[in-house]
C-alpha cells in the first residue's frame, strides 16, 4: 500500500502547480496550514533525495518518517531476531508528545510573523 502510495506521489509530482494529486482541504476550505500542509511535496523531495526541500516543505514530517522508519526497523529486527525489541512508540509518553508537537507544529506555522511566517507552504 505504502508502495502505490508512494509510485502516486512520484508519478503525480505535487511541486508542480496543477498537479493531478488533490490539495489540502484545511488550506483549501479556511486558508491555514494543517500540520500535514506539504506532506505529499515532502514526501516527493525525499524520494528525489532533495532533504532540504523536504525540510522546508514539513520539518515535522521529515521527523515523522525518520521516527516511522526507526519503528519498522525495530520491529523488522525484532520479527526476525525472535525477540522482541523496545522502540520509541513502546513508551506511555510518546502518544502525549507526539500530540504536543503536531499541535504546536499547527499553531507557529500559521503565525504570520518572521520567522514563523517562513515555515507557511
Amino acid at each position: 500500500m505504502a508502495g502505490c502510495a508512494c509510485a502516486a506521489i512520484w508519478i503525480g509530482d505535487p511541486t508542480e502547480p496543477g498537479s493531478m494529486l488533490p490539495p489540502c482541504p484545511t488550506k483549501a476550505l479556511l486558508g491555514i496550514d494543517c500540520p500535514g500542509c506539504g506532506s505529499l511535496r515532502m514526501l516527493y523531495s525525499l524520494m528525489h533525495g532533495d532533504l532540504l526541500a523536504a525540510l522546508r516543505f514539513n520539518a515535522v514530517g521529515v521527523v515523522a518518517v525518520g521516527l516511522l522508519v526507526w519503528a519498522f526497523g525495530a520491529w523488522t529486527y525484532g520479527r526476525f531476531s525472535g525477540r522482541g525489541m523496545r522502540s520509541w512508540q513502546n513508551y506511555r509518553w510518546s502518544a502525549m508528545i507526539a500530540l504536543v508537537v503536531v499541535t504546536v507544529w499547527f499553531i507557529i506555522r500559521n503565525l504570520p510573523i518572521a520567522p514563523f511566517a517562513s515555515l507557511y507552504v
